[in-house]
């Protein structure tokens, strides 16, 4: 991820509280990194499978700070990526 936005939100009080419970437990995680998966997640799942939501979402949830070339082959971009040393 090369730049990045900032935005205000506001959310359930019930989440907020599971999130900090999440966060108390996974101390490498934090809200960011968090929120940054799920929009990702969802962008993937319901957007137009862009690679960039799906590179997005996968250098979050292995917490990679710099961008991954991926070549274009049939594969997914998930086996693109899982098999980079």
């Amino acid at each position: 991820m090369k730049a990045t936005v900032s935005i205000f939100t506001e959310i359930p009080e019930t989440l907020h509280e599971s999130l900090k419970n999440y966060l108390e437990t996974h101390p490498d995680w934090d809200e960011n990194r968090v929120l940054t998966a799920a929009l990702s997640l969802f962008l993937l799942q319901n957007g137009d499978s862009d690679r960039r939501a799906a590179r997005v979402y996968l250098e979050t949830l292995f917490h990679h700070s710099t961008t991954v070339e991926m070549p274009c082959t049939d594969l997914p971009a998930t086996a693109n990526l899982l098999d980079t040393p």
